[in-house]
């Protein structure tokens, strides 16, 4: 197994039978050498450096009905919320003060945000803050929508597949979505410009191996510039409920992973990682992470954005907490830094 991580390392692609060989693997001492490797090659790279992006989810409004998520339209359980254009352009002039040099704009897909008020929003985010990047992650949209956020200035997206199997997909989502869709939007927005994020759940309903080793080589084809993994983590209120959460020493795994297929990623060490263990986030940066994404949302919204049950929202997650975020960072040998943090140009 170590041999095929040195190959992953040497080569960044691996069959979709090694893949699957190495995942079916439960071997501590593979899972330390990935993790490992994953830290030298993250290092080299971005060096100790960990990028931080502000975190404002504008809406629980959705108008789709994903098996796995917590805002689901038919979950009548949920205090739907929409964030105004001033409380966003709020949100973005605390996370100024603060050192924050990114903002991700994130949330349901719901058409109240029309293309008109999403691109004012994102002018004057960029007219009010020059020096930072906007990230959005408001699902799936038509090309000319895309087209039109980025001429206002975002530069990201993040769009994560959660599934590169056909059928595993089906499992997850109900009549209406399509896997295609999914993807053909996010070829359009690498088509576009947009600095481009995918990703997928660890242990979603149904997972196999199988379908993780379609993962990552469906990440290996699109090389997307952003790359968002998490642990499934149920909520109570979706089909779901029942269902045990996904592994954390298999989401680490597949994390360092990532990292030595694709070595210039920004690689977030997702909330989700915390909802699991006190100590996720610091995990997540030994995996080979580098962008952690504190909230900025208004605080009295954000335990009404629950995709999942037991969301942290507070402490080490919180935007405000910055300087915890600081000394924890620095404990495992890591620094916070104040830039936008952009993909690596090639030289």
């Amino acid at each position: 197994m170590k041999d095929y991580i040195q190959k992953l390392q040497e080569e960044h692609c691996l069959t979709k039978e090694e893949f699957t060989a190495l995942l079916s693997c439960q071997d501590k001492s593979v899972y330390d050498y990935a993790r490992e490797q994953a830290a030298k090659i993250r290092q080299q790279i971005f060096g100790r450096d960990i990028y931080i992006r502000g975190l404002i989810e504008i809406s629980n409004h959705c108008k789709n009905d994903c098996y796995y998520c917590g805002i689901r339209r038919s979950n009548r359980r949920v205090s739907r919320y929409r964030l105004t254009h001033s409380q966003i352009l709020d949100c973005c002039q605390e996370g100024h003060e603060l050192g924050f040099r990114t903002f991700v704009l994130q949330g349901g897909e719901d058409p109240w945000y029309t293309d008109q008020i999403l691109t004012d929003v994102v002018r004057d985010i960029k007219k009010n803050f020059p020096d930072c990047a906007v990230t959005l992650s408001l699902g799936e949209r038509s090309r000319e929508s895309y087209e039109k956020l980025y001429a206002a200035g975002a530069d990201r997206y993040l769009l994560r597949h959660e599934t590169a199997s056909e059928e595993h997909y089906r499992k997850l989502h109900p009549d209406g979505l399509s896997l295609q869709n999914r993807k053909e939007c996010l070829w359009n927005l690498k088509k576009i410009g947009f600095q481009t994020g995918a990703g997928f759940m660890v242990g979603s309903p149904g997972q196999t191996v199988e379908h993780l080793a379609k993962d990552l080589l469906f990440l290996r084809e699109l090389s997307p510039q952003m790359v968002g993994v998490g642990p499934f983590l149920r909520h109570q209120d979706t089909p779901f409920a029942d269902q045990p959460n996904g592994s954390l020493q298999l989401t680490l795994f597949l994390l360092s992973l990532i990292r030595l297929m694709l070595p210039k990623t920004l690689l977030p060490a997702t909330t989700a990682l915390s909802a699991l263990h006190p100590d996720g986030r610091k995990l997540g940066i030994l995996a080979g992470c580098n962008v952690v994404m504190p909230n900025l949302s208004p605080t009295a919204v954000r335990e009404k954005y629950l995709l999942y049950d037991h969301k942290p929202a507070t402490g080490l997650e919180a935007a405000e907490s910055i300087e915890l975020l600081k000394k924890q960072m620095k404990e495992i040998g890591y620094q916070v830094v104040c830039q936008r943090g952009d993909y690596p140009q090639s030289e």
